[in-house]
């Protein structure tokens, strides 16, 4: 399972985003004015093989990137950063169900008396120079909740940074510190890297700054590694990375910057050789805005959308080369809302393109201008139909990440109703007793579970609402018999979309019960 992890958090499982708690001990910083590093400014430009193919190694390139990494590391910094944390309301007591009150409080960390701070925590990531006047490239995730910033360069300076802008929908974020002359590299947008290439990745792996590690682009595309960053297809690299090389860049073996370090696949929050960096192709056109003071906008639906499975393709009695994004949840009062988008309408084009798949998807609403209007083509109950929908602006990812309120659990078994037996499951109408008994919200309807039944390997609660079918809304056993009949006619399963109090609704599809 990959889950977004705050860096500061320490050892995680499953996605840890690679930056963590400066490694213990005191550290004396050595601070100066700020200049050249190291007796080095300007643009770096490596010239190792730089004349031949694209990605051809130079001679020797397998054997040593000491020649890269001596180039390219007086660009890449350290970055320090201090947060404040907010301390729990209620305190677990181990062992035991209960929890008591926070001696210290609930609230954030307030200066103690004696003037030292508290509840706060310091973190550490890593970065690198985009241009010769300060501006330095990281994660968002590194910065976001800063406090305090200090950057500490390769030649052991420590300055002062300030926030200039970042993206969390990319992590990415620009950073700047005072001075000029400082040395910086480019991205490469031009030459992409293929599967197989070299890659180093530079950085400050559990505050050892100035590593390099080197490996193989592993993959590209991998566009599902996280829902917070919906507008990014990582490059997958097994060049090591590890808690604080969040922020740092990917090279080729040409010294140039073909991503930026993000994030790992890890079971023990360790490097295990699968990482993810944002590819140049991405990560410039944002810095570039950022760095100019832009703020990033992107346009917004209200909808929560899913790829679905060749088998509920092939239950909807469509083709194998049917593209598209199911429709399950839309926003009260969002554009989609008020446009008259509905939950199992599938998006199939937009503005007469093809659409591929609920990434796809994404990425191109995010693309429209908040205010513009999008034409939206969707399948619906087995029709095509145009909706025309005027594109709001993307909330931030915390509400959008902000948990609604569910009411009911669908682990609570409520008393069985009384109900009919059709496909294998016992149903009823909706009505007001069923829909208090099972805190069904008032806008779902359909035909309500009203037994624990299993179908297949799928198993069905009381309180689970089964709304629509391929053909069209279901609201009596009578609808829901015929779904089963034209599935039953047609040779394929049952395409079902069923709301459920702890996932909303989902797409299922049920084998074909046998006649009853």
């Amino acid at each position: 399972m990959m889950k977004r992890k705050e860096f500061m958090l320490g050892a995680v499982a499953g996605l840890a985003f690679a930056a963590a708690a400066t490694a213990g001990g005191v550290i004396d910083w050595p601070t100066a004015e700020a200049g050249p590093v190291a007796g080095v400014s300007g643009r770096l430009a490596p010239s190792a093989g730089a004349s031949g193919l694209a990605f051809a190694p130079p001679q020797g390139a397998p054997l040593s990137f000491a020649d890269i990494f001596q180039q390219v590391a007086p660009a890449v910094v350290q970055i320090d950063v201090k947060t404040r944390i907010t301390r729990p309301n209620m305190i677990q007591i181990p062992g035991t169900p209960f929890a008591i009150p926070n001696p210290n409080g609930g609230e954030q960390g307030e200066e103690g008396a004696d003037g030292e701070e508290g509840a706060t925590a310091m973190g550490a990531g890593s970065g690198f120079f985009i241009a010769a006047n300060g501006f330095i490239v990281t994660n968002n995730h590194v910065v976001a909740d800063a406090t305090e910033i200090k950057v500490k360069l390769a030649d052991g300076r420590e300055l002062v940074a300030r926030l200039v802008g970042r993206d969390e929908d990319t992590d990415l974020a620009v950073i700047k510190v005072e001075g000029s002359d400082f040395p910086f590299v480019n991205f490469e947008e031009t030459a992409q890297p293929r599967v197989g290439d070299w890659v180093i990745a530079v950085g400050n792996p559990f505050g050892l700054g100035g590593t390099a590690t080197a490996g193989i682009v592993s993959a590209q595309g991998r566009g599902d590694i996280d829902n917070n960053t919906p507008y990014t297809d990582y490059l997958q690299i097994d060049a090591a990375i590890n808690r604080g090389n969040s922020g740092g860049p990917t090279f080729d073996i040409y010294g140039r910057v073909i991503g930026v370090n993000s994030a790992i696949y890890s079971p023990t929050g360790g490097s295990v050789g699968i990482g993810f960096a944002i590819p140049a192709t991405v990560a410039k056109p944002i810095t570039d805005r950022l760095m100019r003071g832009e703020s990033i906008a992107r346009g917004y639906v209200g909808v929560g959308i899913q790829n679905l499975s060749r088998e509920q393709i092939a239950a909807l009695g469509q083709g194998a080369d049917f593209t598209g994004a199911w429709v399950g949840q839309i926003t009260p009062g969002g554009p989609a809302d008020k446009a008259g988008l509905q939950i199992n309408d599938i998006v199939t084009r937009l503005n007469g393109q093809p659409v591929r798949d609920r990434n796809d998807l994404t990425r191109r609403i995010g693309s429209v201008e908040p205010g513009q209007t999008i034409r939206l083509e969707v399948l619906r109950d087995g029709r095509l139909q145009t909706v025309s929908v005027r594109a709001g602006a993307r909330p931030s990812q915390a509400e959008l990440n902000a948990d609604p309120a569910t009411p009911g659990s669908a682990d609570q078994e409520a008393p069985e109703g009384a109900g009919q037996s059709v496909g294998g499951l016992t149903v009823a109408p909706m009505s007001d007793v069923l829909r208090r008994r099972y805190s069904i919200p008032a806008n779902i309807n359909g035909l309500v579970v009203t037994a624990q039944d299993t179908v297949g390997e799928l198993r069905f609660r009381p309180g689970f609402v089964i709304t629509n079918s391929a053909s069209g809304p279901i609201r009596t056993p009578a609808d829901f018999a015929a779904a089963i009949s034209a599935a039953r006619r047609a040779n394929r399963g049952v395409f079902l979309v069923v709301w459920t109090p702890d996932q909303g609704s989902v797409p299922v599809v049920l084998d074909v019960p046998k006649s009853e």
